[in-house]
């Protein structure tokens, strides 16, 4: 399912229009953005938990080269799948 499709989805099941669907699905979409820039988690009960978490720097090997390189540490969103995505 990509945007447009979920888009449609919404607006059919909140009874909406899909400007008002998509005006509204980008608001969720920025206001989770903002949260996890800011190191908050965003817990959707029953859905899912996002959180940022550290990872730290690392060595790796260049598959093409077989050189030894530095992965510098980083921050990645992790996601948790609640109890309503468990199939």
């Amino acid at each position: 399912m990509n945007k447009g499709e979920l888009v449609a989805a919404v607006a059919v099941k909140a009874e909406i229009s899909k400007a008002a669907a998509a005006k509204a699905i980008d608001a969720a979409m920025d206001a989770v953005a903002e949260a996890l820039k800011k190191g908050e988690a965003v817990q959707l009960v029953g859905f899912a938990t996002l959180k940022v978490a550290e990872k730290a720097a690392r060595k790796g090997i260049n598959p093409a080269t077989k050189q030894v390189i530095d992965i510098p540490a980083k921050k990645a969103v992790k996601f948790k799948a609640g109890a309503k995505l468990a199939f």
